[in-house]
Formats: structure tokens, C-alpha cells, sequence
């Protein structure tokens, strides 16, 4: 018996500048061709029936790298963040964002916040970009938003548990079915720490730039005739 589409995907999607390296092409042309592939990849899974789509688009390390390629980055969201609001519109795509302000800077953070306004209506499905995210970050955040509400009495004890804990994350997306890692790398990479407690995990070999629709039914299906019980008994 095959399993259901999965409700929650997540995807690091690693290998963009690998992908480009590998085609004697600069760094910053592996990352363009990464966004390219989002948002085709993006309507792919969410008209499968998924409704929830998480990508960890850049994490709060990835600051370390090069002034150059992080400057590229913060352009490249800024400019298709801005061109690319009535394609999502368009698609009927509601985009959300998950990570911290600090230390982006206000045109790349405006254009995050205009897109999410402007498609917060949008019933098609949710993509969630996790930019400037780090999942151990995110638990420190939700532990003083917690904190805080239980110091003002606007929440007590009792209403805190495993399930309520997922509306006083960056957004409230519930946990993750199956999270995918593309380029070869086997490891989570500190991506929705609380979310993936139970998801499946699907790593491919095939960088970001080459994860194309074929691809996802390649992982999807392995998803499908996957053994999953979450702590109870074998479906077969």
C-alpha cells in the first residue's frame, strides 16, 4: 500500500555552486540557475497535492562566505522577489519567509515582506522560504516568544506541549513529511530541527540546478512505498 503525498516537503537545495564549478561557470551562475529551477520545481510539487513546500534558500552561516557571492545572493533575492510577484500571484502560490531580520538589509527584507502581503491570499499551496534561517536559532526564538507570553500570563504551562509548540515557530507550517537534500551531502545542516522530528529523508546526488520535476517523482515515489510508522506499528 503506497502512502499519501506527503503534506510537508522541505528541501535543502545544495549544489549550486558545485553545479557550476563542475561546468567551468562562476559560483553566482549555479545560484541563478538554482532560483530558475525553484520556481519551476516549486508548482511541480505543490499541484502533486503537497501543500506546504519549505526551502532552505540561505542560512545564517552562509554569511561567512565571500562578500562577492553573498552580495550576489541578496541582489538575486531583492530583484526576483520584486519581478517575480505575479508569477506567484499568477500560480496562486502564497510565499512566506522564515528566519531572522538582523543583519539583512532593508531592500532585501522589504521585498520578502511585499511578496508575503501581496500573495497572503493565495490558496494554491505554501512556499516557505527559510532565508538568514538556522533551525537552532529558530528554537532560541520560539523559547523567548514562549518565554515572554507565559511571563505576560497569555499562556500557562499546560497549553505548551509538542503540538502547540509548531504556532510559536518563524510560521506555523506543521511538521515535515519528507525532507530532501540534493548534491550528494548527507546531513541536515541545522534545517527545521523541530519540524523534521519524523520525516523521511531522501538525499540525491543531483545538485539543485538538475533537481527537476523527474527528479522529485524519483523521490516522491521512494517516499510512497516507504515503511512509515512514526513510532507506531509497521503499516506492512
Amino acid at each position: 500500500m503506497k502512502n499519501d503525498i506527503p503534506r510537508h516537503v522541505a528541501i535543502i537545495m545544495d549544489g549550486n555552486g558545485r553545479w557550476a564549478t563542475r561546468q567551468g561557470k562562476k559560483r553566482t551562475e549555479g545560484h541563478y540557475a538554482g532560483y530558475k529551477m525553484l520556481k519551476k520545481i516549486a508548482l511541480h510539487i505543490l499541484k502533486k497535492g503537497v501543500k506546504v513546500l519549505s526551502v532552505f534558500a540561505f542560512s545564517t552561516e552562509n554569511f561567512k562566505r565571500s562578500e562577492e557571492e553573498v552580495g550576489y545572493l541578496m541582489n538575486l533575492f531583492t530583484e526576483g522577489f520584486t519581478k517575480d510577484t505575479h508569477y506567484f500571484l499568477e500560480n496562486n502560490v502564497r510565499v512566506v519567509f522564515s528566519g531572522r531580520r538582523e543583519p539583512l538589509k532593508d531592500k532585501v527584507y522589504n521585498a520578502m515582506m511585499k511578496l508575503q502581503e501581496k500573495t497572503k491570499n493565495c490558496d494554491g499551496g505554501i512556499l516557505n522560504i527559510c532565508l538568514n534561517y538556522g533551525g537552532q536559532s529558530e528554537m532560541v526564538d520560539t523559547c523567548k516568544k514562549v518565554a515572554e507570553l507565559y511571563k505576560e500570563d497569555k499562556i500557562s504551562l499546560d497549553e505548551i506541549n509538542t503540538e502547540t509548540l509548531y504556532k510559536y515557530l518563524y510560521n506555523d507550517l506543521g511538521p515535515v513529511d519528507l525532507m530532501i537534500r540534493t548534491s550528494g551531502e548527507c546531513r541536515i545542516s541545522n534545517f527545521m530541527l523541530y519540524n523534521i522530528a519524523y520525516a523521511e529523508l531522501y538525499f540525491t546526488s543531483t545538485c539543485f540546478p538538475d533537481f527537476d520535476n523527474d527528479e522529485f517523482d524519483k523521490a516522491l515515489l521512494d517516499y510512497q512505498n516507504r515503511n512509515i510508522t512514526k513510532g507506531g506499528n509497521s503499516k506492512k
